[in-house]
């Protein structure tokens, strides 16, 4: 893991003291709601519908098992609503017969952040300290900025690796940490990078998405995407560059947002984001930014250009952990497990267990996709455990993945039995890794002011019917993804199966969405779903994925998986099985 420097430390705890200040005098009458906004949401300091939410930022989605378990403090002490605002919150959720609020836990996102819902704003600054203590934060994890940089959660350890992606991450971290000229632009920027044959971060899907490979020559560096997104208007990112230099990469990025922040709509938030300008403008876009580039190398001197010196200092914060001598001996395979617990070992090693470059060792996930718990929330006591784990079997660093998981990195082949069965007693062992109640959903309208519809009960709903692991894994390998809103916090846009909240009259509908795509091998290209027809209710929806996941039984021949039945047989066998679970609609939201 990156290791922090003095200046780092230095920063991360003035900020925690600056928005003590801002805090403090906002709470005094001294600085008003709408001159504290602006600076609480540069800190990650959010107005839900309920209560503030803070979004903690983990770059590249890297953990410690120290700083895991200073999350699992704020959990437990700070993610407590006050009694009045929490029985309010219960009252609202009583009028839409949905289950209690949790509290006390976090909620892993899918841009490899972690968020709290119900901290009192009136000890934020308490917890601002907290993650400072551990070199954390929630800078720029709101407002019209770069936002944290996302990667691969098998970055440096992944066998089909190009190159280790972690350092350009953490130098263009640095770079675009309050950089001033970009600190105010049109809409939120969001950059992913990946070094591997493998695209596991969604690259196509950002605003900017950076792919490392080799020239002919060997020489290192970037493919470069710019204008992907998902939202209103789901777009795939175009490529800019085929390849970039590794050491010209911030020069190129400078010129890139340099001309997103001149010419990027700022009179309508919803044509506001970079992949509109793409679209609108295509060529003379590009054309543009190599301009801009071109002036930024002769005129400003190239002044983001990485040195080889810095790129080796970065490095030097990712070399492998030594390998961990075993505390005993790792537990066999014997005959004393039950032919349960024996398939079922077998199931989340092939599940949950990935290959590594070093051959000796492991990935695995720890799955966060349990009944009972919306998909990604972590209580203390489960954060707790992960830092335990971490620190027993991963060298204690865990990684924050694009699913909503937590990935161990480090962990030794012949301590696997072990793992599964410390993780199994926490109950995050579930082998469903990729399967479809490994769904990804955002926290939906029972938390956020801007949904149109509940996301949580949904998959609550699908995750209750399909608790059987031999149909689990009978299905196979199903990306199930569920947002709240046209936001698509959800990535619903990307889903093999994608479900999306939307507002009749002041009612929950579902539209549903086939054959997206993130942009991995097993999906293929980054494509958006398609929607099958007029939006179901909710109680339909669970009915509607039974039956396209029927269809596809039917379809399907021997080994092939969900997504390339699709692509053979076509979308209309599926769109007439979700079709024929359909409640008649009333002619007035037939019309809608």
């Amino acid at each position: 893991m990156y290791q922090y420097t003095d200046f780092d430390r230095q920063f991360v705890r003035q900020r925690a003291a600056q928005y003590r200040d801002q805090l403090e005098r906002n709470l005094a009458g001294q600085l008003s709601d709408d001159d504290f906004r602006p600076l609480r949401l540069q800190n990650g300091w959010y107005v839900q519908r309920h209560a503030p939410m803070l979004r903690v930022a983990v770059p590249y989605g890297e953990l410690s098992s120290a700083q895991l378990r200073v999350l699992a403090r704020i959990a437990r002490e700070y993610d407590q609503p006050q009694a009045q605002v929490y029985q309010k919150a219960q009252s609202a959720q009583a009028k839409l017969g949905t289950v209690a609020l949790p509290t006390g836990y976090a909620h892993f996102t899918t841009r490899q952040n972690l968020q709290y819902n119900w901290i009192a704003l009136e000890q934020s600054a308490d917890v601002m300290d907290l993650l400072a203590s551990v070199d954390m934060h929630g800078i720029q994890t709101s407002g019209n900025c770069i936002r944290n940089i996302t990667s691969d959660e098998r970055a440096g350890i992944a066998v089909d690796e190009f190159a280790d992606p972690r350092p350009f991450c953490e130098i263009l971290r640095q770079w675009s940490t309050l950089h001033p000229e970009f600190a105010y632009l049109p809409r939120k920027f969001k950059i992913a990078v990946s070094g591997a044959r493998e695209d596991r971060a969604a690259t196509a899907w950002h605003d900017v998405g950076l792919r490392l490979r080799h020239d002919a020559s060997g020489v290192l560096g970037f493919e470069v995407r710019v204008g992907g997104g998902m939202g209103r208007t789901p777009m795939i990112a175009s490529t800019l560059r085929d390849f970039l230099p590794w050491n010209q990469i911030l020069n190129y990025l400078e010129a890139v947002v340099r001309v997103y922040n001149r010419w990027g709509r700022r009179d309508n938030m919803y044509k506001a984001r970079i992949k509109i300008l793409v679209k609108a403008e295509g060529q003379r876009f590009a054309d543009e930014v190599e301009t801009e580039y071109q002036q930024i190398l002769t005129l400003d001197g190239a002044p983001h250009t990485i040195t080889q010196a810095e790129l080796e200092r970065v490095r030097n914060s990712f070399v492998p952990p030594e390998r961990s001598k075993a505390d005993a001996l790792a537990t066999p395979l014997t005959n004393a497990w039950s032919e349960g617990d024996k398939l079922e070992y077998i199931r989340w090693l092939k599940q949950n267990v990935a290959a590594h470059k070093d051959p000796e060792l492991r990935a695995v996930t720890l799955s966060f996709k349990r009944l009972g718990y919306a998909p990604g929330d972590a209580t203390a006591a489960q954060l707790d455990s992960s830092a335990a784990l971490a620190d027993r079997f991963s060298a204690s660093e865990a990684r924050v993945t694009h699913d909503q998981n937590l990935l161990l990195p480090w962990v030794r082949a012949d301590q696997l039995p072990d793992l599964w069965q410390a993780a199994r007693a926490v109950g995050l062992a579930r082998s469903n890794i990729r399967l479809l109640t490994d769904m990804i959903a955002c926290p939906g309208g029972d938390f956020c002011a801007l949904a149109n519809a509940r996301s949580i009960p949904i998959a609550q709903a699908i995750a209750e019917r399909y608790q059987d692991m031999d149909e689990l894994h009978d299905l196979g390998e199903i990306d199930l993804h569920i947002s709240g809103c046209i936001n698509s916090c959800g990535h619903h846009h990307s889903g093999h199966i994608g479900v999306l909240g939307v507002d009749k009259d002041g009612r929950e509908w579902y539209q549903v969405s086939l054959g997206g795509s993130d942009g991995s091998t097993l999906s293929g290209a980054a494509l958006a779903g398609k929607v099958v027809g007029p939006s179901f209710e909710a109680a339909e929806v669970p009915d509607v994925i039974e039956a396209v996941l029927n269809a596809y039984r039917r379809e399907r021949e021997m080994g092939e998986t969900f997504i390339a039945t699709l692509r053979r047989v076509g979308i209309e066998a599926f769109k007439q099985a979700a079709n024929s679970v359909r409640q008649p609609l009333t002619p007035e939201l037939e019309s809608r």
